[in-house]
């Protein structure tokens, strides 16, 4: 069985405001926001017809409205583990100075048994210097249930594969707790919509689609919009 109460327990605290880490985005429609989005497929768009429809885009688009100025640099890469993200795309975003930077990572770790404590290590490094060495709101989002996609629902692996997620989540909950992270919860959302809505997932049973991304991007638009007006 999986630990869903330690999960929510953990999504309590973690979503609690920290008022001495709170940043706010420009509120002046003439400043350009810089939006820096790290990850893996899910963050690059796999499973999206077009560039333009995946979440980090759509959120692009969303922030546009509010300065036309934004600009996004999109550095997610299929395949990449929390490892990756600290290796190869830590340092690049943090020259970019953003303003706010989401981070969605965590299924390769997963799938490639990473122990859940090197992620945690990793995350714990990650927040630490984004919070450190930048000025930005940072954004992440929790781990979307695994067990519930086509890839694993009905497979040999379902099971552990849930129960994974759990452990990771609750890794991904705690270390944004500590250091006052925003954290978007994808993980009861897809346990009660994938199932029931087929046309989230992509061809491959296991990435959004153009749908699943739409979902995604109203999803963290609400862990970001009230950073939009000083709230």
């Amino acid at each position: 069985m999986r630990r869903a109460a330690p999960l929510l327990a953990l999504l309590l605290v973690a979503c609690r405001t920290h008022p001495d880490t709170v940043r706010t985005l420009p509120p002046d429609r003439g400043a350009a926001v810089v939006y820096v989005a790290l990850g893996d497929s899910t963050v690059e768009g796999v499973g999206a017809s077009s560039r333009t429809l995946n979440y980090v885009s759509l959120l692009h688009e969303r922030l546009r409205a509010v300065s036309p100025g934004a600009r996004v640099a999109n550095l997610g890469v299929g395949g990449a583990t929390s490892a990756d993200v600290l290796l190869r795309q830590l340092d690049r975003a943090i020259e970019q100075r953003p303003n706010l930077i989401t981070l969605s990572i965590g299924p390769n770790d997963i799938t490639r048994a990473v122990p859940v404590a090197r992620y945690e290590e990793n995350l714990d490094v990650i927040f630490s210097r984004l919070r450190s060495e930048t000025a930005a709101q940072i954004v992440v989002n929790l781990i979307p249930d695994l067990a519930v996609t086509p890839r694993f629902a009905h497979g040999p692996h379902a099971e552990a594969v849930g129960g994974q997620t759990v452990l990771f989540n609750e890794a991904l909950a705690r270390k944004a707790g500590e250091r006052g992270v925003e954290l978007v919860d994808l993980y009861l959302p897809s346990r009660e919509e994938v199932p029931r809505q087929a046309a989230l997932v992509w061809r491959d049973g296991y990435h959004p689609s153009d749908a699943g991304y739409a979902r995604w991007a109203e999803l963290m638009w609400e862990g970001i919009e009230p950073h939009l007006v000083g709230c």
